[in-house]
């Protein structure tokens, strides 16, 4: 079994501890040609590409500029360490074991615009790059065309790879999620759904939403849940499993 997750635009590259097993993202090339692509662009123009403000585009200029290869523990830290945004604050990676992050570098990956496809102890470097950023580069006119199959491939063989029931958890965002070519994936797919009660009726709620998908990575991740009906026994935070409001493969829990 395997789950996908988006990344996080806040990021800390502060984590000191020594983290072992890590390993080098798969696509570097081709992250190295959109960082070449992406300097040839000032500050306003990325701001402008990037719907970022100039303080923003200023500090990814920046990061561009300084990303290089090659990677190591001294330019580049574990993804799952680094990102900080709802998804993260949700999973807490903090209360993981040594046993629940092995569990999740077999069973995690993280879906990503400058890197394509990630291991939780894959390093990187600091960037900001959104999946839906319309970036024209030699494979097309945005980043869904430059990655073309390669992240179907990359998932495809991670599932195949994995302990457990072959098939794919989606936790990510639809922007993310988009990256992978569903009639080129040899296998099932089961998107969790959360909602939350208000004014009468249950509705996705975006923030309570994204903390929950990282919740169900944390129980998944430390249950070493490897079937997908075990899923349905989430509960955190109040979430269960709605059958009346599920559909085959699309699973919603509700609170």
């Amino acid at each position: 079994m395997l789950l996908v997750i988006s990344p996080a635009k806040s990021l800390d590259f502060s984590i000191q501890k020594n983290i072992e097993g890590t390993s080098i993202p798969p696509f570097l090339n081709e992250s190295k040609l959109l960082v070449e692509r992406l300097r040839q662009f000032r500050t306003e123009e990325l701001s402008k590409l990037m719907n970022i403000s100039a303080k923003l585009a200023e500090l990814n200029y920046e990061r561009f500029v300084k990303w290089h290869l090659p990677f190591n523990l001294d330019n580049a830290k574990p993804a799952i360490f680094v990102f900080k945004g709802d998804v993260y604050q949700g999973m807490d990676i903090e209360s993981f074991s040594n046993e629940d992050i092995e569990f999740a570098n077999r069973h995690l990956r993280i879906l990503s615009g400058l890197y394509g496809v990630l291991k939780p102890l894959d390093l990187i470097q600091e960037y900001r790059l959104e999946m839906g950023t319309k970036l024209e580069n030699r494979k097309g006119k945005n980043l869904y065309e430059f990655w073309g199959d390669k992240i179907t491939t990359e998932i495809n063989k991670a599932i195949e790879q994995s302990s457990g029931e072959k098939v794919l958890i989606n936790l990510a965002s639809n922007e993310y999620f988009k990256s992978i070519q569903k009639k080129k994936l040899n296998y099932e797919v089961i998107t969790p759904v959360f909602k939350d009660y208000k004014n009468g009726q249950y509705k996705i709620i975006s923030f309570f939403a994204k903390k929950a998908r990282g919740m169900m990575s944390r129980f998944i991740i430390q249950n070493k849940i490897e079937k997908a009906e075990d899923i349905k026994a989430f509960n955190l935070a109040d979430y269960h499993f709605n059958q009346e409001l599920s559909k085959d493969k699309e699973w919603v829990f509700t609170r």
